[in-house]
């Protein structure tokens, strides 16, 4: 019925067609279902450290007054599934990064039905519960990827390849999908931001596993770009909707995925540079609060001190994803350079 994907980078064009078509599709439907049943998201009152978020619930006061739904992730989450199970299926490229996907997106979920449904502060599932479900769920993959695909090695550009092990190859794939998942998580705070820098990581390291000739994986990736276009579509200022932890737990996780399947781990910090400063503002934000009892920054993670500076919500997204655009470029050179790409 279909083409064969091997070498056939049209392919892979087709496949994001798939997924941004289908997208388009299902978004009407959940969008009258979100506006009839009132899917708003609660905005959270308190920080993890105890205090009012006095900045950021000034900065959403508008988004809280005109009500805009939560949980839109579902449909990049159906998207994705359903078009890679079809037609770009594979055990040694695609089980991984769609488990991971899936995965992800369920524990986004359920956290999205608790803040539609529960009734704490803290709106969602408890920051420990979260870390031990994501957790659970990185090293399952990692003890697949290890031990079912045999990746045991960890390529260092511009030096070699080198074997660490089972067990530290584990934890370091658990590291990856735990940490990229919180860190697209905490991005995900303005009008179009997680998406389109999400969207031009996941370009990158499919235009690296095309160049690998890693052709399911280069797929899969284009699926989510397609996905996400529908999603931006909408998703731009002023937002129909938020995709909501689904989303944004789906997407890290995949592509902490991809990251390690595309041998270009230690390369992830450049590709998605942004969402490193966005979750290294908030820890560093939180430890300044308790172990020194005073902010770094006026409101963390930092798009949102950049608004208390009094930067357009537009301007900031706009200029993370120009920043984001540099740094998908220069990741693609350093993996090229670097012996990643052979």
């Amino acid at each position: 019925m279909f083409a064969d994907i091997n070498n056939n980078i049209g392919y892979e064009l087709v496949l994001a067609l798939g997924a941004f078509l289908l997208a388009m599709f299902i978004t009407p439907i959940y969008t009258n279902f979100a506006y009839k049943h009132k899917l708003w998201k609660k905005q959270k009152s308190v920080a993890i450290t105890g205090e009012k978020l006095q900045y950021m619930n000034k900065a959403h006061a508008d988004k809280i007054k005109r009500h805009f739904p939560t949980m839109a992730g579902v449909i990049m989450l159906i998207a994705v599934t359903v078009v890679t199970l079809v037609c770009c299926l594979n055990r040694g490229q695609t089980w991984l990064p769609l488990a991971a996907f899936v995965g992800g997106g369920v524990i986004g979920f359920l956290d999205d039905l608790l803040n539609l449904y529960g009734k704490n502060a803290v709106a969602g599932l408890r920051a420990p519960v979260k870390f031990a479900m994501i957790s659970a769920l990185g090293l399952f993959l990692g003890w697949f990827f290890a031990y079912k695909l045999g990746w045991t090695a960890i390529n260092v550009p511009f030096v070699g390849s080198f074997d660490i092990g089972m067990v530290a190859m584990i934890l370091l794939f658990a590291f990856a999908v735990v940490a990229t998942g919180n860190a697209v998580n905490i991005t995900d705070g303005m009008d179009g931001l997680a998406g389109g820098l999400a969207m031009l990581a996941y370009g990158s390291y499919g235009v690296i596993a095309l160049l690998q000739e890693q052709w399911y994986l280069a797929g899969f990736c284009f699926i989510v770009i397609g996905a996400l276009l529908s999603y931006i579509w909408f998703n731009v200022f002023p937002a129909r909707f938020m995709m909501g932890d689904t989303g944004s737990f789906a997407l890290g996780a995949g592509l902490g995925v991809v990251a390690m399947m595309t041998k270009s781990f230690l390369l992830l910090p450049i590709f998605g540079g942004l969402f490193v400063v966005e979750a290294g503002s908030s820890l560093l934000q939180i430890a300044s609060k308790r172990f020194f009892n005073k902010k770094i920054f006026l409101s963390a993670p930092i798009h949102h001190h950049l608004q208390a500076k009094g930067w357009e919500e537009s301007k900031v997204v706009m200029r993370f994803w120009i920043i984001g655009g540099v740094l998908a470029m220069l990741g693609v050179f350093l993996a090229m350079g670097g012996g990643i790409i052979r």
